[in-house]
């Protein structure tokens, strides 16, 4: 067991995270698939190779919880070598209708849930040749989006710990790295803001869940061990449009 790689990965219920869960069982991780919508997260890691995935209740946002899913992780699997910090919510309204709640519930979601992981996770990456964390950003701490307040600013704010983390942690040999995703076909888009973004994409397609899993597949293999700090777009050329 001392050579496996254990990655925990957060909003695996669905969407991108189920793709990265997905992604790193073939490639040889066992994975914790973690999620707060628990029947979704189960149903998830029945569809992966039960020897290598283990579903596991998780609201990020609680330290506690964070807590016992690290335990639990550790538990099953005899270590913990990545950390995919992917959960995440998104909020739209303008800044005069935002409200104080939504915008903290998207901070507490998006940069303090993230924090948390670190947090609970870091003894046991410590001890792990090859450790690595990724953390999910967005197109949204690139560039300014109206009406995304609360999402872009939390956003903003997980670039900043993923290089503050990067730096405080590259003397214990953890990696520190970030996606940032573009439009992707998931439920957090809705299907006529789907065919909208699409309408203007420059490669005329959104992401697909596959294409961020094939990123933070990269980030947390060993071809990317000379990589920290970083900040890998995935968005089909969406930050290089103007308007």
């Amino acid at each position: 067991m001392a050579d496996r790689r254990v990655a925990l990965v957060t909003g695996a219920a669905r969407g991108q995270g189920a793709a990265i869960a997905a992604r790193l069982v073939a490639d040889g991780f066992c994975v914790a698939a973690c999620d707060r919508l628990v029947d979704e997260v189960q149903a998830t890691a029945d569809t992966l190779d039960p020897r290598r995935a283990l579903a596991v209740p998780l609201d990020v946002t609680s330290a506690d919880q964070w807590q016992t899913a690290v335990t639990t992780t550790v538990a099953r699997f005899g270590a913990l070598t990545t950390l995919v910090n992917n959960a995440g919510v998104l909020h739209r309204a303008s800044l005069s209708e935002e409200t104080a709640a939504a915008f903290e519930g998207s901070w507490r979601v998006n940069c303090l849930g993230p924090f948390l992981g670190i947090q609970a996770a870091l003894p046991h990456l410590r001890e792990a040749d090859g450790a690595s964390i990724v953390n999910t950003c967005s197109t949204g701490a690139i560039r300014p989006f109206p009406h995304h307040s609360a999402y872009g600013s939390s956003k903003w704010a997980l670039r900043g710990l993923t290089q503050v983390a990067a730096v405080e942690l590259a003397a214990a040999g953890i990696r520190v790295n970030a996606v940032f995703p573009g439009p992707v076909d998931t439920p957090m888009l809705d299907d006529a803001t789907q065919a909208r973004l699409a309408a203007h994409a420059l490669m005329g397609r959104i992401g697909r869940p596959v294409d961020i899993a094939d990123a933070v597949a990269f980030l947390v293999s060993e071809h990317a061990s000379f990589i920290t700090g970083s900040e890998l777009t995935v968005d089909g050329g969406q930050s290089l449009q103007i308007g």
